[in-house]
């Protein structure tokens, strides 16, 4: 029976694992993109849960045993063995098994090409680069995973079942006279470097953000015109792989950020070419109001939504914005996935992450900045185990009230197909339209700089038919009330926006320390990391930040 060298076992198998780890890690990440249909229809093959760590420190290892490999055939002496020379047995009249070895030796190389490939458009998706890279990268992927099939078949036709199995079978290296000292030893030590290498060039290029003193806090009007911004610190973030944004995926961050005694000052740019506040508002039509969406039932939503911002704080640096994102339908063992299948918030340690949200048309544009949080996951109840109700895990509001809620019932998946029922109406439909400014159902348009896409408590009444009668058909309406107050730990951040020229520019504020559970405290000596994440009128497909900065605090 054929036997293989233990070096290329070790080798083959280290690089076959991790080959396959990345590709079906990389899958679940790629099935998550809004459109995807081939690879979706692989979900319930793919792995779930934190994803990205796996894929990383998967790519990590076939960095090594690729490395490590190429060192161990020059040493070995086998190198003879994928000469491209052999290639030229295929025109050539030749032996059944020297034509097949010979389509071997090519497959060998093209499994090469791809992951150089793979790995080009891999760390340009880490640095932030989005459009034509993700579609090569999970072509590319495809690609390589059917290579599987093809490098089996290739090796059956070589040597039949005898020549599968060999990798089964280990034996020593027969040594020639091209054999040098110690190759799996050696091979191994560079391929070692190798990785090694590429994390600490990571780790010591990732971005770091110095939170500078100021003695006059700046008013926070979405302008950054004042000196203490103009000379703070900056950092730009590539963030790609959103929804809609031009058709592109991709937003820079500009992020700058500076404390006094008291408080800590961030200032977040970031590119979106339109001004979108329509949070799903409601027109009505001859058979009752109907909510304008395209996936509100499963929170999916990504036509008639707000812009916004999330800001994610931690401790902890890991992949994946700091271990909290766990990948497909049901990744929380005992617990309900989420409603869009697409995953869940929350940290598997018991730590805390801090969440700012800032949403245009729930108080974004009125002064406000939703304090938010990701922890362990909750329990879930009867609705969210049935499938009725949105499960969220870990990721919460803060302990408090906001002063928004929805002008309509929730319904379940499925729903806000037909007429759906209201909450409250306007006093003065009329006034209502006239503060929505330039009406329009297109999602791609940017709305009025002076538009009022939510309604206050003032400016309507509770439902009834009789109000609903003297409006008529073809009203459109906002989706958003603002009652009540913006209270407790909730309430702890403040900011405002300004959208001009395809740019949001957002500032916010804070204080230092909170005294709250759900917060995480900004002082000297403190190590965080931050990641941003910008939505352009979507619910959840937010862009995405692999690499942290990380803040400094005088």
């Amino acid at each position: 029976m054929p036997r293989t060298d233990v070096g290329t076992l070790v080798l083959h198998w280290t690089a076959a694992i991790a080959c396959l780890i990345t590709l079906f890690t990389g899958l679940r990440l790629t099935a998550d993109a809004e459109g995807s249909v081939v690879i979706r229809s692989l979900s319930a093959i793919l792995p779930e849960g934190e994803i990205w760590s796996w894929h990383f420190f998967a790519g990590l290892a076939l960095f090594f045993a690729s490395s490590a490999y190429i060192v161990y055939m020059h040493r070995s002496g086998l190198k003879r063995r994928v000469a491209l020379g052999k290639v030229r047995a295929l025109t050539l009249p030749a032996a059944r098994k020297v034509k097949w070895g010979a389509v071997n030796v090519l497959l060998h190389w093209a499994l090469y090409g791809a992951l150089l490939i793979l790995t080009a458009t891999g760390v340009a998706l880490y640095l932030g680069h989005g459009g034509w890279v993700v579609t090569v990268h999970s072509v590319t992927a495809l690609v390589t995973l059917g290579y599987i099939v093809v490098h089996v078949v290739g090796h059956y036709g070589y040597g039949g079942w005898q020549q599968l199995l060999r990798v089964f079978r280990p034996a020593a290296l027969v040594p020639s006279i091209a054999t040098r000292p110690l190759p799996l030893l050696i091979g191994s030590l560079v391929g070692l470097i190798v990785a090694g290498a590429l994390a600490a060039l990571d780790l010591g290029t990732r971005d770091s953000l110095t939170v500078r003193t100021v003695t006059k806090a700046p008013t926070l009007d979405g302008r950054l015109d004042e000196t203490e911004w103009r000379v703070a610190p900056r950092v730009f973030v590539r963030t790609q792989q959103g929804s809609n944004l031009g058709g592109t995926g991709e937003s820079t961050v500009e992020v700058r950020a500076i404390k006094d005694d008291r408080n800590v000052y961030f200032a977040f740019r970031w590119e979106d070419p339109n001004r979108s506040l329509m949070r799903l508002p409601m027109i009505k039509r001859e058979d009752g109001w109907h909510l304008l969406h395209n996936a509100a039932d499963i929170a999916d939503e990504t036509a008639y939504y707000e812009d916004k911002f999330a800001i994610l704080f931690s401790r902890f640096d890991g992949f994946g914005s700091g271990g909290t994102t766990h990948m497909g339908p049901k990744p929380l063992a005992g617990a309900p996935g989420a409603l869009n299948s697409r995953g869940l918030h929350y940290t598997a340690d018991g730590a805390l992450a801090d969440m700012w949200q800032w949403k245009a048309s729930r108080g974004g544009l009125l002064g406000y900045v939703d304090d938010m949080h990701i922890g362990p996951p909750k329990p879930s109840n009867a609705d969210q185990r049935a499938g009725t109700g949105r499960y969220s895990a870990g990721y919460d509001s803060d302990p408090g009230k906001a002063f928004y809620v929805y002008n309509y019932l929730p319904e379940p998946p499925g729903g806000f197909r037909g007429p759906i029922k209201l909450r409250r109406l306007p006093k003065d439909w009329q006034a209502t339209q006239a503060k929505l400014g330039t009406i329009t159902l297109d999602v791609n348009a940017s709305n009025d700089e002076s538009s009022q896409w939510w309604m206050f408590e003032h400016e309507t009444v509770p439902y009834s038919a009789e109000v609903d009668a003297t409006i008529p058909v073809g009203t459109v309406i906002p989706g958003v009330l603002i009652m009540g107050e913006y209270t407790g730990d909730r309430a702890e951040v403040r900011g405002n926006a300004r959208w001009e020229n395809g740019y949001w520019t957002l500032e916010m504020t804070r204080s230092l320390k909170t005294g709250s559970s759900y917060d995480i405290d900004f002082a000297p000596g403190v190590e965080l990391y931050m990641w941003v994440a910008v939505f352009d009128h979507n619910q959840t497909r937010h862009t995405r930040h692999a690499r942290p900065v990380k803040l400094r605090f005088e």
